[in-house]
Parts: C-alpha cells; structure tokens; sequence
C-alpha cells in the first residue's frame, strides 16, 4: 500500500526520463543526416522540401515557382520614383502615410546628391536617415498620382 507521503514526492526526473524513452522511444532532433522529405538514405543531407531528383520536370516546375515567389516577394507594389534633383531612379512604396518603403540601387546610391555630399564630408550615406530631396520628389509622386499614399498591392505572403 502506498502511503500519502511517496504520492505526493515529485517523480526523479531519470526515472521519467526513462519511461519517455520506453513509450516513445529515442529521437535526436538534431541529427537528420538521412531522414526527412526528400533525402534518401545516400544523399548525406536533410532537407525541409524534397529535392524531385527523381523527377525532373517537377523539379523544374518548383524551381521556376520558387523563382516567380522570390521575385513577388521583392518587387510587390514597388514603383519606380525618379529624384527630381539628381534624377536617380528608386523603387518605392507606400506602406501607410508615414512609412515608405525605398529600394536603393548601387547606380542611385553612387550618383545622389545628398549621399556625395555626405561622402565629400567624410560620412557614410549607409548611416544617412534618408535624402530629404528623394522624399520632397516621393511627396511629388504620390501628389501626382504616380505613387499611391497606401500601396494596394496585395502582401506578398498572400499569393
């Protein structure tokens, strides 16, 4: 008969360990060498998707998806703003009215006005908040109807 007092001890944790590996058995989430979708018991590796290696149009078809995703995801909503002092083109967008979302190129970065003139100083444009003469010509855009105040694009997580 068991007492009140072992009922209410804690289990040893060994003990419970134990009995988890006897119910479930052993699994070691970080060893995935030769398991998961897509990885055979040769190829070495552990993926989150299969691979199709075994299908080659399939896996042509993810491939070309993947590719079409990735570009939605980057480009989605973006319209390009030309600086109308330096003329450098960005990709911008509207995200609310306080919040614009701005794409720089490395040609637009090179051939700012304000970011020469930074660099002119010893600075580093990276470390600039923003150049106030590409915000008065987004201002422009969106005030001509070229750039909407708030994107309408669909996020680019629901495609």
């Amino acid at each position: 008969m068991t007492t009140r007092n072992e009922r209410s001890q804690a289990p040893d944790v060994e003990d419970l360990a134990r009995s988890m590996l006897l119910l479930h058995g052993g699994h070691d989430d970080d060893d995935h060498h030769g398991s998961g979708a897509g990885a055979g018991p040769s190829s070495g590796s552990w993926a989150k998707a299969p691979n199709f290696a075994s299908d080659p149009e399939r896996a042509a078809a993810v491939r070309e998806a993947s590719a079409r995703d990735r570009e939605r995801y980057l480009t989605s909503g973006l319209v390009s703003v030309d600086c109308r002092f330096c003329h450098v083109a960005v990709q911008v967008k509207k995200l609310s009215a306080e919040h614009t979302s701005v794409q720089w190129n490395a040609e637009a970065v090179e051939r700012c006005a304000t970011f020469s003139e930074i660099r002119a100083n010893g600075g580093d444009p990276a470390r600039a908040r923003s150049c106030p003469r590409l915000t008065d010509s987004i201002k422009h855009a969106v005030a001509e109807g070229c750039l909407e105040e708030v994107s309408s694009a669909p996020s680019p997580g629901d495609g």
